[in-house]
């Protein structure tokens, strides 16, 4: 499936909502030879249009000629969507919609942010498993069988669609985030060149959020290893690597944020489309809980562990580290328990509670909070 294999034709990428980073995303895969046959699939036609032309004359002006296309799809009608899916046939679907992004709450007076902040991001997980979970069930009905990769809370999500048989082939983003800048941390500290340096890291979406804004860990579970020119830097205290993310290392985060997940998407989007086995990181590969070192092929990121590592360790940490997040189990049939501590903040700053949630009642609780939410909002920016 790529341009050293002639005889095999690139794959078709869908890419399913119009938003920002679905906009950063496909001027990437339009920019690139190996990725550059798409369809960009969403509600909003003549945004999608408009989208599309400017990512294709983009790469106009650099040279590439890209095949894409725009076809309407809405998630709240699965039928349609499976009949979508079925004439496309796509070889790998990248889910970028929700019902709510992550960075509308950073858009509140940072008071208000601050305060909300605490409550983490499990407590949001309905408005990201709702569109997942009915998309899951189009590909099912569909009779097709792509690759999904999934951008929207892909840490819990993939889990919990696992138990019911419908996990996603693994997630973007996350843990993939913050390996850049801890490689730049170590490489400062042990005084080579950032691309001698290889990290290893398992970790939930909580320590990819919290340490680039507080310089360490909080409360949050992991394991890291680094090593330089294929030596250990055992001896350089993760807390001192740590530092440099909230110091010297800083980031936009927020809008220009999505920047950066754009093209943790696009490395494995890339080495599945050139089967090229490159080492990254990647959240919920093949359900699993949190996010994992991977090696990338046709197929999607596969688990490639630190050397005597057990998987079941590394979703030991994983699911601790989720709990720091905000949800305390997930259980075998997709039912969520949030976690107290974070969820009496949500009720105490919007009046909402959910203490557990079946799979089967995303949809409703999403709307709940949505209602929540924006009486919340317009009560502390009016």
């Amino acid at each position: 499936m790529s341009l050293d294999h002639p005889d095999r034709e690139k794959p078709l990428i869908m890419v399913v909502g119009c938003g920002d980073l679905a906009a950063r995303l496909l001027s990437m895969l339009l920019h690139t030879p190996d990725t550059n046959r798409v369809v960009l699939t969403g509600r909003d036609v003549e945004k999608m249009t408009r989208t599309v032309n400017l990512a294709r004359f983009t790469a106009t002006n650099l040279g590439l000629i890209p095949e894409v296309s725009v076809e309407r799809i809405d998630l709240d009608d699965i039928a349609a969507t499976a009949g979508t899916l079925a004439r496309v046939r796509p070889d790998i679907v990248f889910m970028a919609a929700s019902l709510q992004s992550w960075r509308i709450i950073t858009k509140l007076p940072k008071e208000h942010f601050e305060a909300l902040d605490e409550a983490q991001f499990g407590p949001w997980l309905p408005m990201h498993l709702t569109l997942n979970h009915r998309l899951a069930a189009a590909v099912r009905e569909s009779g097709t069988s792509p690759k999904v990769l999934n951008a929207a809370f892909p840490d819990a999500v993939g889990p919990i669609l696992d138990k019911v048989g419908l996990a996603p082939t693994a997630g973007i983003g996350n843990v993939a985030n913050i390996i850049p800048a801890l490689t730049f941390g170590y490489a400062i500290e042990a005084g080579v060149d950032p691309s001698s340096v290889e990290l290893r890291l398992v970790a939930q979406h909580y320590f990819s959020h919290y340490v680039p804004r507080f310089g360490n860990e909080g409360n949050g579970r992991y394991h890291m290893s680094a090593t330089a020119h294929g030596k250990p830097l055992d001896d350089i205290p993760h807390g001192e690597v740590f530092a440099h993310l909230s110091g010297r290392l800083r980031r936009l985060g927020g809008d220009a944020g999505q920047l950066l997940t754009a093209s943790s998407a696009m490395r494995i989007l890339h080495a599945m489309a050139t089967d090229s086995g490159v080492r990254a990181h990647a959240p919920a590969p093949n359900g699993l809980p949190g996010g994992y070192p991977v090696r990338v092929g046709r197929d999607g990121p596969a688990l490639d562990l630190p050397d005597g590592m057990p998987v079941d360790t590394a979703v030991a940490i994983n699911e601790e580290c989720q709990r720091a997040d905000g949800i305390d189990r997930i259980d075998d049939d997709g039912t969520v328990t949030f976690a107290e501590r974070e969820m009496s903040i949500m009720k105490r700053l919007l009046g909402y509670e959910c203490r557990t949630m079946p799979l089967a009642e995303s949809a409703d609780w999403a709307e709940e909070l949505d209602a929540k939410y924006r009486a919340y909002a317009a009560r502390v920016t009016g």
